[in-house]
């Protein structure tokens, strides 16, 4: 009886060499990452060192036991919700200017892509016609996400003076940038098979994005709006350093008076804000979704 060769189903398949755009990519990540490392003069002894340590140990120190008395905390209520209302009030606009630049910025919904094979072919100067809104709404998103938050936030406190409102308009304009270019890459990557379906029944395209793209997008839409409005209530914390209102703005006098007690319980309350929506939001995903 003759021994039996093994299928080729069961012979170990040969390993891929990795190209060479992996391999010089690699090489240019490494050397970039060291170059980074010496020029930002990154010292991990110096962290650990005694005197960082020691002062560490001093602020924590100096903020025990926190400051709990009731007249201290029925001040933080106003800026607590503050933070709050900056946030949802940031988000809300980010949504407004975020989701139709998103469209406008969705290339198979532009200029691209099976949808306009046909209606395009041979005709460039409708080409360059639908091209152009997706080019601006392009250029705006990278406008908007490529200033951070906290700059638009000192703009807007010179143009609209201090308080909450250049905290909102900052939230808003920065991540509407964030939230049209995430949108944009969730449309992008939705199953073009039932477009095509639906395209080839005749329905225009403003059909095939509502019926078509939309019903495959929506819970990743929903997902990262709540996972950006959680960053909304952090980054309204951060604005009220520069005098745009929230709990943030509190932390800022109390440190600069040198009060850690005060300090210490207002990072509490923050973390106690960010966990509160961590767990709403994640709440608010389950039902959606």
């Amino acid at each position: 009886m003759l021994p039996s060769t093994p299928s080729p189903a069961a012979a170990p398949s040969p390993r891929s060499r990795p190209s060479g755009f992996a391999v010089a990519f690699g090489l240019l990540f490494g050397l970039t990452t060291a170059a980074s490392w010496w020029a930002a003069r990154v010292d991990l002894a110096t962290l650990f060192s005694r005197e960082a340590l020691g002062n560490a140990l001093a602020f924590l120190a100096g903020g025990f036991p926190p400051a709990l008395s009731p007249a201290f905390l029925r001040l933080l209520f106003r800026p607590a919700l503050e933070t709050v209302q900056i946030s949802l009030l940031g988000t809300a606009i980010a949504l407004l200017l975020g989701f139709p630049l998103g469209i406008l910025a969705t290339a198979s919904l532009a200029h691209a892509g099976p949808l306009h094979e046909l209606d395009l072919a041979g005709r460039p100067l409708r080409r360059a016609l639908r091209f152009l809104p997706y080019a601006l709404a392009r250029a705006l998103l990278s406008l908007f996400r490529s200033v951070p938050e906290l700059v638009w936030a000192l703009l807007f406190v010179r143009a609209v003076g201090l308080g909450p409102f250049p905290g909102v308009l900052a939230i808003g304009v920065a991540y509407g940038g964030i939230l049209g270019k995430v949108y944009s890459e969730i449309f992008e990557a939705v199953d073009p098979r039932p477009l095509e379906a639906l395209h080839g029944t005749g329905a225009s395209r403003w059909r095939v994005f509502w019926y078509g793209m939309v019903p495959q997008a929506f819970p990743h839409l929903v997902s990262y709006t709540l996972y950006r409005w959680e960053c909304a209530i952090r980054a309204s914390a951060v604005l009220g350093f520069v005098g745009a209102g929230g709990i943030g703005q509190q932390i800022e006098i109390s440190m600069r008076m040198f009060n850690f007690p005060e300090v210490v319980t207002l990072i509490v309350v923050l973390f106690l804000m960010v966990a509160g929506t961590d767990a709403l939001s994640l709440r608010l995903r389950r039902r959606v979704l």
